[in-house]
């Protein structure tokens, strides 16, 4: 008896589901030999994929081990329910029952997740082997995708229905269920900061009436676990460097289908800075000369945030002075008497590394090249930590992802590291409506527009408005921003506008142009943007004017004619606000120089300044109070000035005036501004009482006051003209609130001064939305 014929008296395999049984006699040891490898049941599949995919080849000898990784590899095809393999004669049979085939795929009772969403998350496809396995796995899928959007409630089933040539269509049957919703949200531990103010610095939500809209409510345990950071840096920020969390639970109520989170935490002392200074060992770097980028200062509060600001500054410092390995290390020294903590920064010589690549995972919308176009340094650079969590902040600061985790790895050598760039895409469209009502004149005016702050992935801002009035205002306007033109960090765009309104009685004026800019970094803190608009205005009424004692009212010969202003400008940008949605601390201001004579019909030069300091009264009241101060000033460099060359102020700069609201005017209401601005406004925010803080609901105490003066138009004796100085103030009461459609704002201001010609508007509001 030959080695085969032994084989065959008891070689084999049995296989049934996902299992299969190697069937062999105590005696058989050797190796066996087959001629030939018959098939059997492989209608659909066809007898050379099933040789194809087993290791036992004719003239070759095979063991049990061949047999055993044959019988897995058939089985992860997908296509057979059942697997055998036996010996007969010179012969190796493998007999097999197949799957039947899918025809098609369908989801049924699924309406918050549609057809396409869940076809993205399910593994089996139409023309696919129908796999018990497979499909247990895609229903799990699809539990976590209804997990991912607040509703852990779903039931999945599926239903078969056969049809022709051994083939069945599939249909996933969805019960959606109801949304799982956050009962509580809940902190232990905390005396210095209410749970209702934590609670605000979390981006989770307990569900309220509009949670279907914000979709804050849905939990996951990768947001319990950023929040739990998001809480670290809150504490850290506001002098409690020895806050830690000691535990982070979710509770699931299946009877309710609720969830309650409930934050363990233990906030130690709070602390200020004691004495701060630079160290430096590295050869070359004089530590005295980096003393001014120091931004903790002694007898502040602790502020982790100013710490890293700190070592940022210096390293780019240090990096560019040509030490690029160079690293700074805050070094603390803690006096628990007086709860002060020193800071050394100290500048070393760090470990010679070099970046090998930068891995980018999770981003499904934004492309690769937005992302990495963030850090300062790229493959082969030298290894910079500082740099990597500047980046990591600049990338947050986005609003491009929901998340942003920055990790390293080991590279190919001792001397490479790999960083890894998690991250999150969220939704970067907005819709806005604003509106403003005019008890003056009895009119409404409405605004919409909407905007995408990351056009196609691009990391690009397009925004387009439109707007009417019941004056017959009318208004256009269409902006583009590349942030990074020809790939470098250029914020390069335009802006195109028309404007037209009218009164039945008296005049139609209209405005049409557009602006080129382009606005580049000095700083982190610090830009400048140059520009170049070119406006064309025409006004037809009664008359137009110049500014200037030597020409009389009327000026008839540029009533109908289209007045041209072709000017340049530049603006000098200052931001150190610690939130630019809902600050607490910081100045944002800005210096604007323009210049009007390049062509056209207006030759001036004409400055202005903007600038807002946020400071927050209480931290534990969540009280913040801002100041804000504007003025400007306008002189012609040729001739005389035109009317719309000079300032129009009004309720955009004190509250219960309508725009262009404040100052001279002719009898028709026609605005003729002024030479010469100053307003101030004094703020103060706070949550409104009795509300849960994080529901985003704020009210607002503010006074406003300022003069628009310099006017030297002669009406003629048909209006009012004046040059004065005269104060114009208010005082008001307001209500913010960061709604499902976007921060949403209502002021009631009340003039306490004013002249009589000026134009008043009580009510305010405005309105944005997310999607």
């Amino acid at each position: 008896m030959n080695a085969v014929s032994a084989v065959a008296i008891s070689a084999g395999v049995a296989a049934s589901g996902a299992g299969a049984v190697l069937l062999v006699s105590a005696g058989y040891a050797e190796a066996a030999v087959v001629k030939r490898i018959d098939v059997k049941g492989a209608a659909r599949v066809g007898a050379e994929a099933v040789r194809s995919n087993i290791t036992i080849q004719p003239g070759k000898t095979f063991s049990n081990a061949d047999i055993d990784e044959s019988v897995k590899r058939l089985y992860a095809t997908g296509y057979f329910s059942d697997v055998r393999i036996s010996v007969s004669g010179g012969a190796l049979v493998v007999s097999v029952n197949e799957n039947q085939l899918v025809n098609q795929v369908v989801f049924n009772g699924n309406r918050k997740l549609k057809d396409e969403k869940l076809q993205a998350v399910v593994q089996t496809q139409a023309l696919s082997p129908y796999s018990q396995s497979q499909i247990d796995s895609d229903i799990a899928r699809i539990k976590e995708a209804y997990a991912a959007i607040g509703r852990n409630d779903v039931q999945v089933t599926t239903e078969t229905f056969a049809v022709a040539n051994g083939r069945v269509n599939l249909a996933f049957v969805v019960n959606e269920g109801d949304r799982t919703k956050i009962g509580k949200i809940e902190f232990v531990g905390n005396n210095a900061y209410s749970d209702g103010r934590l609670a605000s610095v979390i981006s989770t939500k307990k569900s309220n009436f509009l949670s279907f809209l914000t979709r804050r409510d849905i939990y996951s345990e990768a947001k319990m676990r950023a929040d739990e950071e998001t809480l670290r840096q809150f504490y850290y920020n506001h002098g409690y460097p020895d806050f830690r969390i000691v535990s982070g639970d979710a509770t699931f109520d299946a009877n309710t289908n609720e969830y309650t989170l409930t934050y363990t935490v233990e906030e130690g002392p709070r602390y200020t800075f004691g004495a701060v200074g630079v160290e430096s060992t590295v050869s070359g770097v004089d530590a005295n000369e980096l003393q001014g980028l120091v931004s903790t200062r002694e007898g502040a509060t602790y502020n982790a945030r100013n710490v890293q600001k700190t070592m940022e500054a210096i390293s780019t410092r240090v990096a560019a002075e040509g030490y690029p390995f160079a690293r700074v290390t805050p070094r603390g020294n803690r006096d628990f008497g007086s709860n002060t903590v020193g800071v050394s920064y100290i500048v070393d010589q760090g470990e010679r590394a070099y970046v090998e690549r930068i891995e980018i995972r999770g981003n499904t919308r934004t492309r690769d090249y937005v992302i990495r176009r963030e850090f300062d340094l790229a493959e082969g650079d030298a290894f910079n930590q500082t740099m990597i969590t500047r980046a990591k902040r600049r990338l947050e600061a986005l609003g491009y992802f929901e998340s942003v985790n920055v990790s390293t790895a080991p590279g190919s050598s001792p001397d490479r590291v790999v960083i890894v760039v998690d991250v999150k895409d969220q939704s970067t469209g907005a819709f806005g409506v604003g509106a403003g009502y005019s008890a003056g004149s009895d009119s409404i005016l409405l605004e919409a527009s909407v905007e995408e702050k990351n056009f196609l992935g691009r990391g690009q801002y397009i925004r387009l408005a439109a707007g009417g009035g019941t004056d017959d205002a009318r208004s256009f306007n269409l902006s583009f921003t590349e942030p990074y033109f020809l790939g470098y960090r250029l914020a390069a765009g335009f802006d195109l506008f028309r404007s037209s309104s009218s009164s039945e009685d008296y005049y139609d004026y209209e405005e049409t142009g557009g602006t080129l800019r382009v606005t580049a970094p000095i700083t982190e803190d610090l830009s400048t943007t140059f520009s170049y608009t070119y406006k064309q205005m025409k006004y037809d009424g009664t008359g137009a004017w110049n500014v200037g004692d030597n020409l009389s009212y009327p000026y008839e010969s540029l009533i109908g004619k289209d007045w041209v202003q072709s000017s340049v400008a530049n603006k000098l940008n200052y931001n150190t606000l610690d939130s630019q949605t809902a600050p607490h601390e910081g100045i944002q201001a800005q210096l604007t120089q323009e210049f009007a004579g390049l062509g056209g019909d207006s030759d001036f030069y004409k400055i202005s300044a903007k600038a807002r300091a946020y400071y927050t009264l209480s931290d534990e009241a969540d009280l913040i109070g801002s100041l804000t101060v504007q003025a400007g000033h306008v002189m012609p460099t040729s001739g005389d000035l035109k009317v719309f060359d000079q300032f129009m102020i009004g309720g955009k700069q004190i509250r219960g005036f309508e725009n262009s609201g404040i100052g001279p005017r002719m009898n028709n209401g026609d605005a003729l501004g002024g030479t010469s601005y100053i307003t101030a406004s004094a703020e103060t925010t706070f949550p409104m009482p009795g509300i849960p803080q994080d529901f985003g609901l704020r009210g607002a105490l503010f006074a406003d006051a300022g003069t628009l003066f310099g006017n030297e138009v002669d009406t003629g004796g048909e209006g009012h003209s004046s040059t004065s100085a005269k104060i114009r103030a208010s005082l008001g009461v307001g209500v913010t609130w960061a709604s499902p459609f976007g921060p949403l704002r209502f002021d009631y201001a009340v003039p306490v001064m004013k002249e009589d010609y000026d134009k008043t508007q009580n009510f305010r509001f405005s309105i944005a939305n997310q999607f």
